[in-house]
């Protein structure tokens, strides 16, 4: 049984065929619109271009926003047009087929656990670092969703009070300090103080501070740029800072560090494990998570959003073989 994911970000729609050993098989990118007509249009689009070339049975869409409980509604998606919105049933009256909803970052979760790094873990927790945070929580493998649909919401956890105002209304969340926003408003920091430590950040900052992204201070760091490595160091401590408060919460068994900053682990990651495991409560008298970084990539959404299809179309079929 083949089946399509739909990872639908804030700057593009991915969809691709997956099969049931969470191989993709085939894809199809397009720019995300704005309208809410023309986002669907443009998912509709890319299924269908796949589905031309491939027999496929049900959809499963990631979505960056709050999820409802039933899967059938986007509450809310902070850079897509949806707002309660049944998305689901639209989609499938459009698509001639079985369409199934989800949090992005749930379905990369679903996905590592089950094909990637996280695979065989009772407990598992996804922390995806991008332009911000956002993250997930396996229990016996099962995806927890909370009363509502919209836990955990990790990256707004409050770390430093009176801190840096994040766009979700508070100031000090995590992901202000832990992210590739974060990396570029701690590198343009550092340039204000230091301005003499890094020429080729305060050149590209000198012209517009919004050429210094995160992306763009990693690639410094990369090349041993010294200010570029305090901007990264900084964002070590607060993932490790971050994950004790994590662990001191859920106790995970593994914790899989996904998301585009994610490529830059080396710069990073075994510094957040220090620090993770310096500050977590009960240092050096309990078991550690396994800090690892998700071996699916940019296909996690896709695959397990196109996994959870496949499980909603076997049950259904199961259900009417039953009902005949």
């Amino acid at each position: 049984m083949l089946t399509v994911g739909v990872d639908i970000g804030g700057t593009s729609v991915r969809a691709g065929v997956v099969d049931p050993r969470g191989s993709v098989l085939d894809t199809s990118r397009a720019p995300t619109p704005a309208g809410e007509r023309a986002l669907e249009d443009a998912i509709v689009a890319a299924v269908e271009e796949v589905a031309s070339r491939h027999a496929v049975s049900a959809v499963g869409l990631a979505v960056a926003g709050f999820i409802a409980s039933d899967r059938r509604t986007v509450r809310f998606a902070p850079h897509l047009a949806w707002r309660q919105a049944d998305v689901a049933d639209r989609m499938s009256d459009r698509l001639g087929m079985p369409v199934v909803l989800e949090h992005d970052a749930n379905a990369a979760a679903l996905a590592e656990h089950r094909f990637g790094a996280a695979r065989g873990a009772k407990t598992a927790v996804l922390v995806a670092i991008g332009t911000g945070i956002g993250a997930a929580l396996l229990l016996n493998g099962e995806v927890f969703r909370g009363a509502y649909g919209v836990a955990p919401e990790l990256g707004h956890l409050r770390v430093v009070p009176d801190g840096r105002p994040c766009p979700c209304g508070k100031n000090g969340c995590w992901e202000r300090y832990c992210s590739g926003t974060a990396l570029s408003a701690t590198a343009v920091e550092l340039l204000a103080k230091h301005p003499g430590v890094s020429t080729v950040l305060a050149r590209e900052a000198a012209g517009d501070s919004r050429a210094v992204t995160g992306r763009r201070v990693a690639g410094a760091a990369r090349d041993g740029d010294p200010l570029a490595k305090r901007a990264m160091a900084d964002l070590a401590r607060w993932l490790g800072e971050g994950l004790a408060l994590v662990a001191d919460v859920y106790d995970p068994e593994v914790i899989v560090i996904g998301g585009g900053v994610s490529t830059s682990a080396p710069l990073f990651l075994d510094d957040a494990r220090e620090r993770y495991s310096a500050v977590v409560t009960g240092a050096g008298h309990r078991p550690l998570a396994r800090i690892r970084t998700a071996q699916l990539g940019d296909d996690a959404g896709i695959v397990g959003a196109a996994t959870l299809a496949r499980e909603m179309a076997a049950s259904m079929a199961k259900h009417n073989s039953r009902r005949s």
